[in-house]
């Protein structure tokens, strides 16, 4: 929900007008939470770029000794592949948070962080999928919108007035489509047809 715009518009605000320009905005800027993780992604790239160079700096220094240089390799082979694992986690948890607070955003979640606490344990075995969003999140999102307990957490989603099986009232100088039969006549058409026949017997 963008709070600013309800600002700007006071009464003239809707969930459809919040809908459209968060749509407009999403074509051309890039959302904070993605921005976010690809400024983490390539900080930790730079990171990694800098502290190898280092080890070979350091390899280069260490001399002739074959065997103690294939000891220090394969000991920094094994920590830099448990860096590279952390970090690759690290940096799934970024892309997870980023969609997660995009379809929370969608739904019209109205407090993001206890929306979140009650996907806790859905979010435990979620991965983002190729498209950058989390498979069945949506659907948990419904039920949490839809539930008793927590519907309160989500803004209403706005719904325009029904208007089905409703009957326009003729307009002067139309007769009611039953004729000139009261017997035939519904609700509207009769009032239409006595204000026509003033002092006409039914």
């Amino acid at each position: 929900m963008l709070e600013w715009l309800k600002t700007i518009l006071g009464e003239g605000y809707s969930e459809e007008i919040d809908k459209k320009v968060s749509e407009e905005i999403g074509k051309g800027f890039v959302a904070r939470t993605d921005f976010n993780a690809a400024k983490a992604e390539l900080k930790t790239a730079r990171e990694t770029i800098t502290e190898r160079d280092g080890q070979l700096e350091e390899l280069k220094k260490s001399g002739g000794d074959v065997e103690a240089l294939r000891a220090q390799i394969a000991n920094l082979q094994k920590e830099n592949k448990q860096k590279d694992e952390e970090h690759a986690n690290a940096l799934k948890e970024l892309r997870r948070d980023a969609a997660v607070e995009k379809a929370l955003t969608g739904a019209g979640a109205k407090n993001l962080t206890a929306a979140r606490a009650l996907l806790a344990a859905f979010l435990e075995e979620a991965e983002v999928g190729e498209d950058g969003t989390v498979p069945g999140l949506e659907e948990e999102l419904e039920k949490l919108a839809g539930a008793e307990d927590t519907a309160f957490l989500f803004a209403p989603k706005e719904t325009g007035p029904s208007l089905a099986g409703a009957k326009p009232a003729p307009g002067p100088g139309k007769l009611p489509t039953a004729g000139n039969d009261p017997s035939k006549m519904n609700y509207t058409e009769l009032c239409a047809y006595m204000e026509q026949h003033p002092g006409a017997e039914i």
